[in-house]
């Protein structure tokens, strides 16, 4: 075992070299690469299976507004309660 100078901790020693690191270009390269190959995995869908995908998405939306809402006007309806309305007899 050898010590690690810079932040103390201990790290198991080799024999081996260090990889020496690619340069600035040879990184952006392999970075490219790298999202072409993810994207070649990408799979498109259907058209039925954007239909349903859209479907279920505004489904989604439109039951948080709902929630949203009902939120709203029960806070609306407790403040009013608790602290009357503006002016009121």
């Amino acid at each position: 075992m050898v010590q690690d100078e810079p932040n103390g901790e201990i790290v198991a020693a080799s024999d081996r070299p260090r990889e020496k690191k690619p340069n600035f270009f040879q990184r952006i390269a392999i970075f490219i690469r790298q999202v072409f190959a993810e994207l070649r995995k990408v799979v498109t869908p259907t058209r039925q299976e954007l239909g349903k995908y859209s479907l279920v998405s505004l489904g989604f939306v439109v039951v948080m507004m709902a929630i949203v809402y009902g939120l709203d006007v029960l806070f609306v309806w407790m403040v009013n309660w608790v602290f009357g309305t503006p002016g009121g007899a």
